[in-house]
């Protein structure tokens, strides 16, 4: 990887598109750290650093806006509305056919779809803004701060419409930046940002587990994390990278004069077809009972059991939960994004034939049936990943702050290897080597 890192910098191209991208990163981290109008910085940080390790509920998206949300900055919204609206728009093609008939026009249709997503992000930005500012004047963002309602000092309705546009359009200038980076620079932009906002929190978490620690000043269990967290690393690139190639053997043809056909392939299905969406969409569901257990009011019983059993990652209750909804949402985006029926029909357009099955409808149904088996341990993959935070070095008291599991080292891995690949398939555009040198 830092071979291929150092061969892009000496091909004039690629190092005008690295540094391009390295200059957008300085400016998406600078506007992380730019608080917004109305908001009182100094309680901002005090709460911050009495809340530290103890990020509740707001965990996760403060994780995707690289610290930026609990410090109420003009990206503190990040790369999470569109990430979302994303994901919505995905469901919904399957859903609405006006949707579905775009996506099979080409770029075209593409170039539609993401249209829509930039005006969902921004309707998603408005709503979460808005929430964000309700949960801070409130008190409810830092449970625990003693100055967590003299957060939003000015409580006019202008002070409020003000912080809510200002961060929408924060979001909006996140987005452009990753579409920057996609046209100008190297890799898919909005992973870029995704990857950059998870990265820029290990700093901070892995010297909190040293602080806390008791071995050797903390170093012993300092060392145990980086430890574990280049096993983690190495396990989620393996099991990443593996796919159960199904061979696909097309028949010869002649057309003319021409012979056309007559080659060989696979289809490459992944054992983790999914993603990292599962772990996205188990978090977000989980979060919802507990977020509006924090703002009813009463004392009644299913608040208390809520409060009880939901809102704490080392509850039974919430392990187990957690882990079967990640596995029913790896089956059910894998359903929703690979059609086999749609495939065998492309393949039996072309002439293509899995050798043994015949064409049409048993292939379809060859196909249903590997995807599913390979989905299982996939599935139960993802789930294990995203348990480690709570189960690993409980001992250690760092289940809160341990930043190699879950959603931050299947992202991180994922957008690692994706980049590098884009970088070396350039480098071999412009550094071919023939036969004959």
């Amino acid at each position: 990887m830092l071979t291929a890192f150092a061969r892009a910098f000496r091909t004039p191209d690629l190092r005008k598109k690295l540094l391009f991208t390295l200059g957008i990163i300085v400016v998406y981290r600078v506007g992380t750290h730019v608080p917004i109008p109305g908001v009182n910085y100094t309680a901002v940080q005090q709460c911050v650093t009495e809340a530290s390790g103890n990020q509740g509920l707001f965990g996760l998206v403060n994780m995707f806006s690289g610290g930026a949300l609990l410090q109420i900055t003009v990206f503190a919204l990040g790369i999470m509305p569109y990430i979302t609206a994303s994901i919505i728009l995905q469901l919904l093609t399957v859903v609405i056919p006006r949707l579905e008939a775009l996506k099979k026009e080409g770029q075209a249709g593409t170039a539609k779809i993401t249209q829509y997503t930039r005006y969902l992000t921004v309707a998603l930005a408005i709503l979460q803004g808005t929430g964000l500012v309700a949960t801070a004047r409130s008190g409810a963002l830092f449970s625990g701060c003693t100055v967590a309602t003299s957060i939003v000092p000015d409580r006019a309705i202008f002070t409020t419409i003000t912080m809510v546009v200002t961060m929408t359009a924060g979001t909006g200038v996140v987005m452009w930046l990753g579409e920057l980076i996609t046209d100008r620079g190297i890799g898919n932009g909005m992973s870029i940002l995704m990857f950059i906002s998870i990265a820029a929190t290990f700093p901070s978490a892995l010297w909190a587990i040293k602080k806390q620690g008791t071995l050797a000043d903390g170093w012993i269990e300092f060392g145990t994390v980086i430890l574990v967290g280049l096993v983690m690393v190495g396990l989620v690139v393996f099991v990443e990278q593996a796919q159960r190639r199904i061979p696909v053997q097309y028949a010869k043809r002649m057309i003319g004069r021409r012979s056309y056909g007559g080659t060989s392939t696979y289809i490459p299905l992944k054992v983790n077809q999914a993603g990292v969406i599962p772990v996205i969409f188990a978090s977000s569901l989980l979060y919802i009972p507990a977020l509006v257990a924090q703002f009813s009011s009463g004392n009644s019983a299913w608040k208390n059991w809520v409060t009880q059993n939901l809102t704490k990652g080392d509850h039974p209750i919430y392990l187990v939960s957690y882990f079967l909804l990640i596995v029913f949402f790896a089956f059910f985006y894998v359903a929703i994004s690979f059609n086999p029926e749609e495939v065998a029909d492309n393949m039996k357009k072309y002439g293509g034939f899995i050798p043994g099955i015949r064409a049409g409808r048993p292939t379809a149904e060859y196909l249903s049936y590997v995807l599913n088996r390979i989905t299982w341990p996939g599935s139960l993959y993802l789930g294990l990943i995203a348990l480690v935070p709570t189960m690993a070095l409980v001992g250690f008291n760092a289940s809160g702050n341990f930043p190699f599991g879950g959603t931050s080292i299947l992202i991180i891995v994922g957008v690692g290897l994706e980049t590098v690949k884009q970088i070396e398939s350039q480098l071999q555009q412009r550094n071919y080597e023939g036969f004959l040198r």
